[in-house]
C-alpha cells in the first residue's frame, strides 16, 4: 500500500479531474487492488472523524456536553465503515448494470473505479464533521462535488457518450440513494438535480474518450461546481512545486491555498483570531449573565475555523449557549450552500422547524413549546454563524440573543483575512 500514491490519487481527482480521469480509466485495476489501495483508507476518513466527534469532541447544547461511549462509538465507527464498503461495491454493481442503457461498456472493474474516484469528494469532505456546526455543510457539498465527479468520469470508466453521462449520473445516485446509507449523497443529489435536469448549455466543455464533448452552462449549479475545479488546478501546480521543494512552511501556504480553491474561494482565508471572535460576545442577556466564554482556532489541512461560545444563566432555569463562528477557509462551501439553500418548514404537535433565507442570509429556527427549548441561527456574509439555543420562555429571547451581536460589525468582516493569490 503505497501512501503517496493514494495522496497523489486523490489530490488529483480533486484538483485536475478532467485530465485525471482519462489517466485513471486506462490504469490496469482490480477489485481487490482498489479496495486495498485506495477505498479501504479513503473510505475510513469520515468513520474516524464521526468516531472523533461523536466520543472525544461530543456535541454541546444547553451548556452540556455530551459524549458517546468509547465503546459504543468504535461499534458504530467499524459499523459505519463496513456499510461503506460494501455499499461502495453495490452502487458499483448498479452502475455497470446500466451502463447498456447508455450506450457504455459494462465492466465491473471499472465501475468500481469510478465509485472509488467519484466518492473521494465525499470521504475527504467527510472528516469536517468535526467542525461546530457547519461541519454537516462542508460534508453535503463534498457530496455534491462527488456527484460532479461521477459525471465527468462516466464517459472515460464506462465508454458512455457526454451527452448521456448526466442521465447515466442521475439515475445512478437515484438508485443508490434506495440502496444505500449514504445520507450527504441523498441531499447531494437533490442538490444537483437542477444542475443535471437541463437548461441552456454553453460555455464549458466536457469531452469524452471518443473525442466528442457537451457544454454545460457556467451558470448553473453544474457549471459553478466545474468553476470551483478549475481554480483548484492552479492551486494543484503549487503544491506540487512546495513538495518537491521540501519547505515546509511552503507546503502549509500551498495547501491552504489549495484547500481555498477547493472551497471555492480565490485563495486562502486566516479566520478571525480568538480575541477577535470572543470580543462579539456580550456580558449579559438581560437578566441573563454570562457565566463562561471560550475560544478557539482550528487548523486542518491549511484550512482554519475559528469559533467562541459563551454560556449565561440565571438563578432560575433559563439558561443561553450563544455561539459564533468563522468558517474562515470553509467559507466559499458557505457561499454555495447559501446559494442552493432550500425552504422548508415543519410543524410538530409541541413546536415547529423551518429553515428560510432573509436578506440573503440563511436562517434556521426550532422551538419545542413543551420543553420550552430551542435554537435560533443565523449565516452572516456567507461566512460567519450566529447561534443561540437553551431553556427560555420563547424564541423571541433567543433571537434577541443573536441580536445582541453586532452583527453588522461581523458581516463587515466577511473579507477579513481573505488572501488573493
Amino acid at each position: 500500500m503505497d501512501s503517496g500514491k493514494i495522496i497523489e490519487r486523490a489530490r488529483a481527482i480533486l484538483s485536475t479531474p478532467w485530465t485525471e480521469w482519462p489517466i485513471a480509466a486506462a490504469e490496469p485495476a482490480t477489485v481487490g487492488g482498489l479496495y486495498g489501495g485506495y477505498i479501504a483508507i479513503l473510505a475510513a476518513l469520515p468513520a474516524i472523524a464521526a468516531f472523533i466527534k461523536g466520543s472525544l469532541i461530543g456535541s454541546s447544547a444547553f451548556g452540556i456536553t455530551v459524549r458517546m461511549p468509547i465503546g459504543y462509538g468504535i461499534g458504530e465507527m467499524l459499523l459505519r465503515y463496513i456499510l461503506t464498503l460494501v455499499l461502495a461495491y453495490v452502487v458499483a454493481l448498479v452502475i455497470n448494470a446500466l451502463a447498456p442503457t447508455f450506450d457504455g461498456q459494462k465492466n465491473t472493474t471499472q465501475a468500481l473505479k469510478t465509485v472509488a474516484y467519484a466518492w473521494t469528494a465525499y470521504w475527504v469532505a467527510g472528516m469536517a464533521v468535526i467542525v461546530p456546526w457547519l461541519g454537516w455543510l462542508v460534508a453535503l457539498l463534498g457530496g455534491i462535488y462527488s456527484i460532479y465527479l461521477l459525471y465527468l468520469g462516466l464517459p472515460h470508466t464506462m465508454k458512455c457518450p457526454p451527452h448521456k453521462a448526466a442521465a447515466y449520473t442521475a439515475l445512478s445516485v437515484i438508485i443508490a440513494i434506495v440502496l444505500g446509507w449514504i445520507i450527504s449523497i441523498a441531499i447531494g443529489s437533490f442538490f444537483a438535480a437542477a444542475a443535471l435536469g437541463g437548461g441552456a448549455m454553453s460555455g464549458m466543455q466536457i469531452t469524452g474518450s471518443d473525442g466528442s464533448s457537451v457544454s454545460v452552462d457556467r451558470n448553473s449549479a453544474l457549471g459553478k461546481l466545474a468553476a470551483m475545479g478549475q481554480q483548484t488546478a492552479q492551486a494543484g501546480k503549487q503544491l506540487d512545486a512546495a513538495q518537491k521543494s521540501g519547505d515546509s512552511a511552503a507546503q502549509q501556504a500551498a495547501m491552504g491555498k489549495m484547500m481555498g480553491a477547493v472551497s471555492g474561494t480565490s485563495g486562502s482565508v486566516e479566520a478571525l483570531a480568538p480575541d477577535q471572535i470572543k470580543a462579539f460576545l456580550p456580558d449579559s442577556l438581560g437578566s441573563l449573565k454570562r457565566t463562561s466564554i471560550s475560544a478557539r482556532r482550528n487548523n486542518a489541512m491549511g484550512m482554519q475555523v475559528s469559533d467562541a461560545t459563551a454560556e449565561y444563566g440565571s438563578d432560575g432555569s433559563q439558561h443561553i449557549t450563544l455561539e459564533v463562528t468563522d468558517t474562515g477557509g470553509a467559507k466559499g462551501f458557505v457561499a454555495l450552500a447559501a446559494a442552493m439553500a432550500p425552504e422548508e418548514e415543519k410543524q410538530a404537535d409541541h413546536g415547529y422547524e423551518k429553515t428560510y433565507t432573509s436578506d440573503g442570509n440563511i436562517v434556521h429556527e426550532a422551538w419545542d413549546t413543551q420543553s420550552r427549548s430551542g435554537e435560533y441561527s443565523v449565516v452572516l456574509g456567507q461566512r460567519f454563524t450566529v447561534k443561540a439555543s437553551g431553556n427560555v420562555d420563547s424564541i423571541d429571547q433567543l433571537k434577541q440573543a443573536v441580536a445582541s451581536i453586532d452583527l453588522a460589525k461581523l458581516e463587515s468582516m466577511r473579507d477579513a483575512g481573505v488572501k488573493s493569490d
